[in-house]
């Protein structure tokens, strides 16, 4: 498991701070990524960065006055939005696991 790792210069408060860095760069780095997710053929639109902050919302006018479409149209894009967002944060904490060398490896 620890393989290529110098146990004897091992210094973890090194790797807490290389990891709190990488998570600062990543969440900086996540402010500036667009997710958009449409439904009802553009109908509803939500837009949210990659910190998962919704940042834009559109709705077709003809929505306002049937309130059973938007409702269903509002939930499936934000299932959408939701499933965008969350395969971003897996990525980037593989990235993550990734530069901390032999831990973030199978």
């Amino acid at each position: 498991m620890f393989e290529g790792i110098d146990l004897k210069n091992l210094n973890l408060n090194d790797m807490m701070g290389q990891f709190q860095d990488m998570a600062a760069n990543a969440k900086e780095e996540n402010a500036s990524k667009i997710f958009t997710s449409k439904a009802g053929g553009g109908m509803v639109e939500i837009s949210v960065n990659g910190n998962s902050e919704v940042i834009d919302l559109k709705l077709d006018d003809s929505l306002l006055e049937d309130k059973d479409s938007l409702q269903i149209l509002l939930i499936s894009c934000m299932n959408d939005i939701i499933k965008q967002t969350e395969a971003n944060q897996k990525a980037m904490a593989m990235n993550m696991m990734g530069g901390l060398g032999s831990f973030g490896q199978k």
